[in-house]
């Protein structure tokens, strides 16, 4: 593996690792932090270097701006924190246009599973207005890191995620 893609798979790796530390840090306190945010977005702008994804930049931004405003309209209606805006935004960005539907998928499948999980009691949740809420990082973050696993954000030249 060439020494740029190798950085690049580094890259996802720290990313996840990122990842992993806001879904606990979401489960324990209800809140993503912003440089929690920026770090990951930070992290993106270094894996696109690398990982020669520099030239479609623009369509991620894009993308991602798009998906800001939709997200902002669900903030308004109170259907979810300001907390998974950010990270759903810094998500998209990641994932772009062209890895939106894998990762909306892992999505629909991780939440349903943590609702379920805490429907059952097996997970924490909060009662707030007669509504359940959970903690949305840890099923944002799962749904990332399984876009890298599947390789939908290899480095070009590579046949899946680093391996």
């Amino acid at each position: 593996m060439p020494l740029i893609a190798a950085g690049a798979c580094a890259v996802l790796v720290l990313t996840a690792v990122v990842l992993v530390y806001a879904a606990i840090r979401d489960f324990q306190h209800y809140s993503i932090s912003n440089p929690l945010v920026l770090t990951l977005a930070g992290l993106f702008l270094v894996h696109a270097v690398l990982s020669g994804r520099w030239s479609t930049l623009y369509e991620n931004v894009a993308f991602a701006l798009l998906m800001f405003a939709f997200l902002l309209l669900c903030y308004a209606r109170g259907w979810m924190g300001g907390g998974d805006v950010k990270l759903l935004t810094v998500a998209f960005l990641w994932v772009g246009i062209h890895c939106a539907l894998a990762f909306a998928l892992l999505l629909l499948l991780f939440t349903s599973v943590h609702a379920l999980a805490a429907k059952v009691k097996w997970v924490s949740a909060r009662m707030v207005e007669g509504r359940l809420k959970i903690a949305f990082a840890p099923a944002v973050s799962a749904a990332l890191i399984g876009c890298f696993a599947g390789g939908c954000l290899a480095p070009a030249g590579s046949s899946g995620f680093c391996w």
